[in-house]
């Protein structure tokens, strides 16, 4: 009567011994290589050799970085998709190539992110900073938003480009506050925080880590910060979420950790397990919050479900504001 049973859990045993040989043989075969899908010495290629160095000395195995630029990250992730899934490649992915990048140019980014590439971990998040020119005629946002409604299309902000998280975040701002601001996109980020504070641009929406040293240094004023929680590094600057009308407002600008899609769930886990510790080691801890982001956590099951939900969310905002590359 247990007959059926006990040979169902031997073929069961027989078909998965091939995997288990596998997981229990990485990383011994060879060095890890870590696409970063974008030129060396960017913020998402310095946490990527911060992390790799200490994982590789965790793992016993060298972690190597390789830079792939172009196409806003397509390139360098559509590589990652397109290697064995053995564990011997890995990307970081962030959310402009993994989460956006597909929903305004499709063309560029011919893979599907949830389906081709499986989340290993998140490896920071950072807030973003609503910053004002210096002689804005508005203290805070809800003042902004009186000037704005006053003279529609008058005002303009910049971010880095067309369909990065900048842009998103503030188009969801102008949706939910009723407004009429015009985007001014950039080629990067280097020239904005200069070009606002020498007032040739009214609003920029930046990343934590630039905007910062900025507000500090009172060179730029912030009207808010788009996180549901406050930054230690301005703690007198309000949340989009704290204001009327915002509340629930909560995004962020995010990096996380990517195999190709099929790659052995048991090596999956124990890069996760890997990640996670290094990631709670105080040295790695400090120098990411120093920059203003947080360091990442939580399992790939958890990532994945992030992942998802961020793809749908900015499925949303894309659509609504007609964003295209």
């Amino acid at each position: 009567m247990h007959t059926p049973r006990r040979l169902l859990l031997a073929a069961a045993l027989c078909a998965a011994l091939p995997s288990m040989a596998f997981a229990q043989a990485w990383p011994a075969a060879k060095p890890i290589t870590l696409i970063v899908p974008y030129t060396a010495g960017g913020s998402v290629d310095v946490n990527a050799r911060l992390v790799a160095q200490r994982l590789g000395e965790r793992l016993k195995q060298s972690v190597v970085i390789e830079n792939v630029s172009g196409a806003g990250g397509a390139i360098g992730v559509a590589k990652a998709v397109n290697a064995a899934p053995d564990g011997y490649t890995l990307v970081v992915g962030p959310d402009s190539a993994i989460a956006i990048g597909k929903l305004v140019n499709p063309t560029a980014f011919r893979f599907d992110p949830l389906k081709d590439l499986a989340p290993v971990g998140l490896l920071n998040t950072a807030p973003m900073v609503l910053v004002a020119r210096p002689g804005l005629e508005a203290q805070t946002f809800t003042d902004f938003v009186k000037l704005a409604k006053a003279k529609p299309g008058k005002y303009n902000y910049a971010t880095s480009g067309v369909g990065t998280v900048l842009q998103l975040a503030m188009e969801l701002l102008k949706e939910r506050s009723g407004i009429f601001v015009t985007h001014v996109p950039y080629r990067g980020g280097a020239q904005i925080a200069t070009d606002v504070i020498g007032e040739q641009v009214d609003l920029a929406m930046l990343v934590s880590t630039s905007a910062i040293p900025h507000v500090n240094g009172k060179r730029l004023k912030a009207l808010g910060i788009t996180s549901s929680k406050r930054l230690a590094a301005l703690p007198n600057v309000p949340t989009f979420d704290e204001m009327p009308g915002l509340k629930g407002f909560d995004m962020v600008s995010w990096t996380g950790i990517f195999a190709p899609a099929k790659t052995p769930p048991a090596v999956v886990a124990q890069i996760n397990q890997e990640l996670t510790a290094v990631l709670q080691e105080e040295g790695v801890r400090s120098k990411l919050m120093e920059q203003g982001a947080l360091p990442g956590s939580g399992t790939p099951e958890a990532f994945g479900k992030f992942v998802q939900a961020e793809y749908a969310r900015n499925q949303k905002i894309v659509q609504t504001a007609n964003i295209k590359e």
